[in-house]
């Protein structure tokens, strides 16, 4: 099995791909990772597509293609995901029938500095999801509160509770998508 990690957040110090890391540092063993990069992706734009698809939104496109389960984290941006992690899933939805989502199992995780930890973020990525034909894993949840007091000043994630949840989360991810790839 391979996961594939998408931070929506392009700060060198954000939270939410520090996140991504220590999830992708809890899966299941004979599970492989990686992590999509967004940050070259150009704007969306239907002519550009037309006119020449870009090298970058290739590439993702091809790692989701290639992943069987993606894991995004995300923070929240006035009570939605960052339109940086919208643009990529725009990128690579196109053109539809080539669409590299469909029937995708995944996972959510966010940190906020505040104190709903990214939720809002979390629901509308799963109303995109809805039209992508992708598959949420629905528990557990990861929501990470007061991300600032959750990380050292190296990045460690100093939170023993949080971590047990993103380990079993990384867990039924996997569960998860042998259900959906019949190898339950």
């Amino acid at each position: 099995m391979h996961f594939l990690g998408i931070s929506g957040s392009l700060r060198k110090g954000s939270y939410n791909t520090m996140l991504l890391k220590v999830a992708l540092g809890l899966v299941p063993e004979g599970v492989t990772t990686e992590i999509g990069e967004i940050s070259d992706l150009p704007l969306y734009n239907a002519d550009v597509e037309v006119a020449a698809y870009p090298e970058p939104a290739l590439r993702l496109k091809e790692q989701i293609r290639k992943a069987d389960a993606l894991v995004f984290a995300t923070p929240e941006y006035n009570y939605s995901m960052p339109g940086v992690l919208k643009n990529a899933i725009d990128w690579v939805s196109r053109p539809p029938k080539d669409s590299p989502f469909f029937n995708k199992p995944f996972a959510i995780l966010s940190a906020s500095t505040g104190i709903l930890g990214g939720a809002r973020a979390q629901y509308h990525l799963r109303q995109s999801a809805v039209f992508l034909n992708m598959h949420p894993l629905n528990r557990p949840e990861v929501i990470v509160a007061k991300a600032q007091d959750k990380f050292d000043s190296e990045g460690n994630f100093n939170d023993e509770a949080g971590r047990d949840l993103i380990k079993k989360q990384m867990a039924a991810l996997l569960d998860w998508t042998k259900l959906l790839q019949g190898k339950s």
